[in-house]
């Protein structure tokens, strides 16, 4: 039996390019944290987060801007950070300005850990993502990723910094 189609408000060639985005989502993510646990004894979501702390100014967020670039919940966050903090990659620290709140700060070790992890990571994302695409296909990609992000939720999300010696 085949599944609805005119039913489900999606005609049968946008049911084949979800099927396709929706296998991707799937499938991406699972390669990206295979490599990573494999290599570095990281998940992507934690790699994300030492990325983050790796481009910010002095190598420190507040948790609340932190939880917001990487899209979870407060506490999803401080489990994460609970883990990074035992293996030594992060530490918190109350927010000088505000004695109410707290940052996560990425440690010598977290930052060596980053550079260690990133080249694999990233050399990962290429061949997974771009090396398949033209250069038009990469940019169109890149636009519609824009565009379906903004239509979820038009807050900006974290961008990556234009220098950072490397690691951004």
């Amino acid at each position: 039996m085949n599944p609805p189609t005119s039913a489900s408000g999606l005609d049968t060639e946008q049911l084949e390019i979800w099927a396709a985005v929706a296998t991707l989502l799937e499938r991406l993510p699972a390669a990206l944290d295979a490599q990573l646990q494999r290599d570095s004894d990281l998940t992507h979501f934690e790699h994300g987060l030492l990325f983050a702390l790796g481009a910010a100014p002095d190598r420190a967020l507040r948790m609340s801007q932190l939880a917001g670039y990487a899209n979870c919940t407060l506490s999803r966050l401080s489990r994460a950070v609970t883990r990074l903090e035992k293996k030594g990659l992060v530490r918190r620290a109350v927010d000088e300005l505000d004695g109410r709140v707290s940052k996560a700060v990425l440690t010598d070790d977290g930052e060596e850990m980053l550079w260690q992890a990133t080249p694999a990571h990233h050399a990962l994302v290429k061949r997974l993502v771009f090396d398949p695409l033209t250069e038009a296909q990469t940019r169109k990609l890149g636009a519609i990723s824009r565009e379906i992000n903004t239509a979820i939720d038009p807050a900006e999300v974290w961008k990556a910094p234009t220098e950072r010696g490397g690691v951004g």
